[in-house]
Order: structure tokens, then sequence, then C-alpha cells
């Protein structure tokens, strides 16, 4: 079994802030994309009470977001294809820059929460978040990267010089690691009491079908016996799948009784994607290698992670991976360079292993290391420990009562830890009048 204080979480307080979220009402400003993040908050939000305006794209547009009493759908940003004309890619990001000044200067939300910038990031974290204070609004800002133009090798004394205004003018700000909080204290100024450490949300909008492995193996082609690893997401530079496929190689030496599967969408990364697929190309041939280079679309999704073995994240430089909660969630351990926090996510042949970053070798010994154990050979039994594990560290109802905490210290109802205190005397108060 797998302890949930062996990683030191402890246990949160159930409570819920049923009647200041009823009072809650918030502007969440999407960006237009990440939709298994903003599907994620905003549902959990408005379960418990808080009514958001929602401004999204067609690629956020969903049932659950029309007809809800509790969110106003906003698609301010509409079609993003990239397949479009740069004349129609300029004229949709003026009409939505338009439209969302328009938006703010009427919105009637108090707190605007900023979860991604949009295009021009430059504008977005000077002049349109002083826009906004301008407005009155109070800005909670969610930080899914402190520095990425540092973990993509594009930094430079402009780019650090708008974080470091977007991050003072933000009022509140969350962030999904100590190690985050940590930075953004040192290198950006920001008072450590601004910041809030929130857990990264399982993506719960991929569907979850009763597809079984073994269904999701023959869907792939993959034989008995077959020992497969997945690389799952968008592939840029800094997620390192060059190490794997180092590593993958040199554990063929020894047996061929592997198979790697490759997903995902390269991201303006040319050069360093024809290089990759010059290194696969006789593994694509020979069908060691299954290669797809394509967006995985959600309804897709479980059949990669129901058919793998075991998820490898070969990061070279990351703060949270999604993903890494995405694979738990559906029972399957993940081998993961220790970079950022990934470790801290990682119980040590429970959940999965950790290995040195921008290390083949040390890689390819952790992938032999994890198909010797127990967790490898008892697998079946294991995935429900592991699903178990991460959705109690990782709940959306968690994220959404720390959220909801924030919201309330902001517009004046009560600090966060003044919400819980008084949650728990009136729960306490309950029960001794129920008795």
């Amino acid at each position: 079994m797998i302890d949930k204080h062996e990683q030191g979480t402890g246990d949160l307080p159930d409570l819920t802030p049923t009647r200041e979220a009823h009072e809650i009402a918030v502007a969440l400003l999407s960006g237009g994309g990440d939709r298994p993040y903003v599907f994620g908050l905003a549902t959990a939000v408005m379960s418990k009470g808080a009514t958001l305006d929602l401004i999204g794209s067609d690629e956020l547009d969903c049932p659950e977001f029309h007809n809800e009493p509790g969110v106003n759908f906003l698609n301010l940003r509409g079609d993003q294809r990239p397949d479009a004309s740069l004349v129609a890619k300029v004229s949709r990001l003026s009409k939505y820059y338009a439209r969302l000044i328009r938006y703010a200067a009427t919105a009637k939300p108090k707190t605007f929460h900023i979860l991604w910038n949009n295009k021009f990031e430059t504008f977005d974290r000077t002049l349109l978040m002083l826009y906004y204070r301008l407005l009155g609004k109070r800005i909670v800002l969610t930080v899914h990267n402190v520095n990425a133009g540092r973990r993509d090798s594009k930094d430079t004394p402009l780019n650090r010089l708008t974080l470091r205004i977007q991050y003072r003018l933000a009022d509140h700000i969350f962030v999904h690691t100590e190690k985050m909080k940590l930075e953004l204290i040192e290198l950006f100024g920001v008072e450590g009491a601004r910041v809030t450490v929130i857990p990264f949300g399982i993506n719960n909008a991929v569907p979850n079908t009763p597809l079984t492995p073994d269904e999701a193996r023959r869907r792939l082609g993959i034989r008995d016996g077959e020992r497969t690893i997945l690389f799952f997401g968008m592939i840029r530079p800094y997620k390192g799948l060059e190490y794997l496929i180092a590593a993958f190689h040199e554990i063929l030496v020894r047996s061929e009784d592997y198979r790697l599967i490759i997903t995902g969408q390269p991201l303006n990364c040319e050069r360093y994607w024809t290089v990759i697929q010059q290194t696969v190309r006789q593994d694509v041939q020979r069908g060691r290698v299954l290669l797809r280079p394509d967006f995985i679309r959600d309804d897709e999704t479980e059949v990669y992670l129901k058919a793998a073995d075991v998820l490898v994240l070969p990061y070279r430089h990351i703060y949270q991976s999604g993903v890494l909660f995405l694979a738990h969630s559906f029972g399957l351990p993940v081998l993961a360079a220790d970079v950022g926090s990934l470790k801290d996510e990682i119980v040590e042949g429970k959940t999965g292993f950790v290995f040195r970053p921008e290390d083949p070798v040390d890689l390819a010994r952790a992938i032999e290391r994890y198909f010797a154990s127990d967790l490898f050979k008892d697998l079946n039994s294991r995935r429900q420990e592991i699903i178990d594990f991460s959705t109690e560290r990782h709940s959306w109802d968690v994220v959404a009562r720390m959220t909801l905490g924030v919201y309330a210290g902001l517009l004046g109802m009560s600090s966060p830890e003044e919400l819980l205190k008084r949650e728990a005397s009136s729960a306490s108060l309950d029960v001794n009048t129920s008795s």
C-alpha cells in the first residue's frame, strides 16, 4: 500500500466554504487554451457556489459551460486554428484584444484570475495588468512557469523585467511547488505572503471508459510480452526526448522485448524535430518505435495511457508536469528525471522511479529496474493504488477550496485561515446540535 504521508502531505481539513463562495464572482481569464486546467478549476469552483465569467475560446467551449447557473461563458477568443493565414491571425487576435479590453471596462466581477497570458506577453504583463488595476480589479495570477524563457534558453533582460512587473502588479499568485515560490521570492522580489502553493489538479477532462489495457494494446498493435514505454505530450527541446531514445537504444542491445511509443505534437522546434526523426527512422521501420507526432485528442488519450507499461519524463528542465498526474490518474507508473519538483511526486518502487537528468545511461538503468520490480510484475493490482494516491494529493476539490479562500481574502470577506476556522466551528456546532 502507498502511505499518503510518505511525501509529507498530511491531511487537509474537509471544509467547503459554501457560504462565502455564493458571494464570490470572478472573471477567469484563460488565454484561450489549456482546456484540462481550465475545465478542472472552473467546474470545481462552480460546484462550491462561486460564479464565473469564463473568458474562453472555441477550444474551451463545452456543454458544462452552458446553461449552468454558476458560469457565464464568453467566447471572446473564438477560433485559434494554426493553419489560418497571417492576415486572418492578425485580424482575429486584434479583435480578441479589443473584446477583452471592452469586457474588462464593464465587467461586474471585482476579481480577475489570470490562468495564462495571451499572445503578446509583454503587453499582457505590463499595460494590460495596469489597465486592470486602474479599473479597480483585484488580480490573481496562476504561474505555471516562473520563467519559461530561461527554460527554453530564450531568456532576456526584457523578459525578466516584464515578468517582474506582472508579479509585482498581481495581488496574489498561485504556484504549484515550494521551489517555484522560492524562485519568485529570490529572483523576482515577490513577498512570500502573496504566494500560495496549490496542488496541480488532475486532468479530469479526459474520458476514462471501460477500455482495458489489453484492448488498448491490441488497438495499437502491441504484441503480448512487449514491454511498452510511453513518451506523451507536446514535443519541445526542454523535454529531453533525445535522452529517452538513447536509453531505449541501450536497453535494446540487451533485450529486444521493448517497444517505445512517442506521441505529441512538435512545437516550434523544426530543427530539433528533424534530428529526432532521423534518429528513430530505422526503429520506426522495424516496428520498435510507434511514432505519432500529432495532437492527441482527449478521446484518444486513454488508449496510450492504458496500452503503456510505464510513462517516461526525460525532461531537462520543468517546474511541474500535468502529464505525470494524468498518467497516475490512469494508474500508470512514471519514471521521471530529477528536475523541478518531479521527485516529490514519485514514491520509489510504488508509483515509479527517479533518474538523473540528461543521463541516458542512468535512464536505461531506471527502465530495466522498473521492469524487474514488483511494481511492474503486480501492475494490474497496483493501478488502483496509484489512482487513489494521485487523486488524494491532486484533487480539484482541494484546489477549489484553497482558491476560494484566497478570493474571499482579497474581497475582504475573510482570510483563508479565518475562513477555515469559521467553517470548522460551524461544522462542530452542527455535529453537537444533531447529537
